[in-house]
């Protein structure tokens, strides 16, 4: 089971050398099956595979197959309506397609089709090399993403929920601190799910009552970013006491409280603290204030009524007790008064108690303020991947404002960043100006590779991009799905958003260009699969240049609710040959388990070759028809917020840490730390970025 998080996570495998020699034709043989999933062993990996005796090494390969099959897909049956795709579909006349849509709705019975030899693939593919791992490294992985300075994604849970139930000793693995509040009521709750903990041990860790009530959803199956409400469950007498005794020790607990007080009156009344005589005076005072409205002065009141006023100046002295407000308000307080110079002076005397990733955030944040952009678009706090964009009506503000605040975030941040380790002769890859900071991954989907939403990935080689979706429908929970349709678009647009054309069930081919729908399945009681391709040349010729791929379920159940549905793209250069399902040429899978009805995973950029990394998430738009043409404003609207988003990207937080601590230089040859697309530290090390580079 290790192996399993750890290969998904990390591409490595712990394996404890042994004390025989392996027959070489074991080794060759397992390689040779794994090419076909697209991946390969590093030497070191391979040297100590050969200590194995047979029966080790097998019960290790059946386990790796298994796990590979199901990180690509490879391991479902791909049995699309057209089993010659997409040759077949682009041969077969309009009425020859139509008439067998039209029986498959009736009958849903698919069209009998003889699947012909195909021509081997003749694709070449880079393998991905899976390499030997450590107990340790495995731990210290773990450890950081228990220590992440961001929101953790339900996976990431799962995998930490393992570790806790898995080990005795758990102090390879838990940190000193948890700096992410929201990681800290998920951690201490499976503590104590598990019996691994009692106050001694969490006590440190629980400071504030929004950390209690976070503890209190998380034992109670809720969500602990506290955006949604959580029916909380009924707590057993020693419960009851720890929860009491943990927001007793808490400070400023009443304003606190207040943050969230409809819940926490709800949750008083479980808790029960007037039966416990002489104990847990802080609380019943607490809940005695919220329970009759009493009246209290909160620090958030004191600032708006400040605020009304328009004293900027004033309101900036208040702010600087809790610095981490103060940077939230900055942008506010400079649009009410044209004389930036008290606010920002003000700002700079706290910069050093601001985190790092709210620093972050403010020096990009202000480094394009200047420039107009028609949106502004925000992430929702939740476990749904959702995306909002608002018009961009923001007043301008003063430009020197502006760049002083970066100079203060930057000159803060190289401080602090000087007081970690040496990092030698370091190489920053320029391409990771590409790629989007891991600040918040609560609502991430289980995905091949873990990718921030909105950043950029080069296509590889080759003019074919093929989109695929497979679902099921069955029992979850007790219940059945029903019959359950899936479909699978693609939607063209120029490079101004204008629409240019689709492909989906209801065009199945373009005429304009090359591109091909696989047909439309409407059931899937043993799984079923759509796939989509387009020839990128063609497209960009005609011009289009954005392609959306959407996910659009017809029979309107929502996707949390399937047994099993995952969609991804593959980079084809000859896609005749082969199978329609090629594991080896997965550039990216993504499971779609959000509870929303659409899904957009990913957006095509053709003109500049990128994948835009979306992993979205959009609520059923009111239109009668529940299909591609149906969403045109909300895909529209999601298209332009995605591909204009401006964030902190990894380059320029490389670069800190290089001026920081290290010297920089041109190739990475030469670099003792490397951060890279493809080497050293990538993109993909999030739970690693979080940890020790957002510090």
């Amino acid at each position: 089971m290790r192996n399993t998080v750890y290969l998904r996570r990390n591409r490595k495998l712990i394996v404890h050398p042994g004390h025989s020699r392996l027959p070489r034709t074991y080794i060759a043989t397992a390689m040779k099956n794994i090419e076909y999933l697209g991946f390969t062993f590093s030497k070191e990996l391979m040297e100590v595979l050969q200590t194995l005796s047979i029966e080790t090494f097998t019960e290790l390969y059946h386990q790796l197959v298994m796990d590979l099959k199901s990180l690509i897909g490879a391991n479902v049956n791909f049995k699309p309506m057209y089993p010659n795709f997409p040759k077949q579909v682009m041969l077969a006349s309009e009425a020859e397609l139509y008439v067998n849509a039209i029986l498959h709705y009736v009958t849903f019975q698919l069209p009998e089709h003889v699947a012909l030899e195909r021509f081997p693939l003749l694709d070449q593919v880079d393998l991905k090399v899976i390499d030997l791992g450590s107990l340790a490294d495995f731990d210290q992985n773990m450890r950081n993403l228990i220590g992440a300075k961001g929101s953790i994604s339900e996976l990431d849970r799962v995998d930490i929920e393992l570790v806790i139930l898995m080990y005795d000793d758990l102090s390879t693995v838990l940190p000193d601190e948890i700096p992410m509040k929201e990681n800290v009521g998920f951690v201490v709750g499976a503590l104590l799910k598990y019996e691994k903990a009692n106050i001694k041990h969490i006590a440190k860790y629980m400071t504030t009552a929004t950390d209690v009530l976070r503890l209190v959803v998380a034992l109670s199956d809720g969500d602990v970013s506290l955006a949604t409400n959580t029916k909380f469950r009924k707590f057993k007498r020693p419960e009851r006491r720890l929860l009491l005794e943990l927001l007793e020790q808490c400070g400023n607990r009443i304003e606190d409280m207040l943050r969230y007080k409809n819940r926490w009156i709800r949750l008083g009344e479980i808790l029960h603290p007037a039966e416990y005589k002489n104990k847990y005076e802080g609380c019943k005072e607490a809940f005695d204030i919220l329970r009759n409205n009493k009246p209290f002065a909160t620090f958030g009141g004191r600032v708006e009524h400040v605020l009304r006023m328009q004293d900027t100046s004033l309101a900036a002295d208040l702010l600087k007790n809790r610095a981490g407000e103060f940077a939230r308000r900055l942008d506010q307080l400079l649009r009410i008064n044209e004389d930036f110079t008290p606010v920002v002076e003000k700002f700079a005397e706290v910069a050093e108690q601001i985190s790092t990733p709210v620093l972050l955030q403010v020096m990009a944040h202000f480094g394009h303020r200047h420039e107009r952009h028609d949106l502004r678009t925000f992430f929702p706090k939740g476990n749904v991947g959702n995306a909002v964009a608002i018009p961009n009506i923001l007043p301008d503000i003063e430009a020197a404002a502006c760049e002083t605040i970066v100079q203060t975030c930057k000159s803060t941040l190289i401080t602090r960043f000087a007081e970690l380790p040496s990092l030698g002769d370091v190489y920053v890859d320029a391409r990771l100006k590409q790629y989007v900071m891991p600040f918040s991954q609560r609502s991430a989907s289980k995905a091949l590779r873990t990718i921030v939403r909105g950043s950029r990935l080069e296509m590889p080689e080759g003019d074919t991009i093929r989109f695929f979706l497979w679902w099921k429908e069955g029992t979850v929970g007790g219940k059945h799905t029903g019959r359950v349709d899936i479909d699978l678009s693609a939607v063209m647009y120029d490079e101004h958003w204008q629409y240019v054309e689709h492909i989906s069930y209801t065009n199945l081919r373009s005429n304009k260009y090359k591109a091909a729908h696989s047909g439309d399945i409407t059931s899937a009681p043993f799984g079923a699969c759509e796939f989509i391709d387009l020839d990128i040349p063609s497209v960009v010729k005609y011009g289009g240049r954005y392609v959306v791929a959407s996910l659009n379920s017809f029979t309107e159940q929502p996707y949390c609710d399937l047994p099993e549905c995952f969609a991804g793209w593959m980079m084809r250069k000859h896609p005749n040959s082969g199978e329609v399902f090629e594991p080896s040429t997965v550039m990216d899978r993504i499971d779609i388990a959000a509870d929303t009805r659409i899904a957009i995973p990913v957006i095509l950029d053709l003109v500049e070759r990128e994948v835009i990394w979306c992993d979205l998430a959009l609520q059923k738009h009111p239109h009668f028809y529940n299909n591609v043409e149906g969403n045109q404003k909300g895909m529209v609207l999601m298209g332009k917020a995605m591909t204009s988003l401006i964030k902190p990207n990894l380059y320029d937080l490389f670069m800190l840490h290089a001026a920081a601590r290290g010297r920089i230089v041109e190739d990475a040859d030469r670099a003792q730390t490397v951060f890279s697309v493809s080497e050293g530290i990538t993109p993909f090390d999030i739970s690693r970025i979080m940890a020790e580079f957002i510090a």
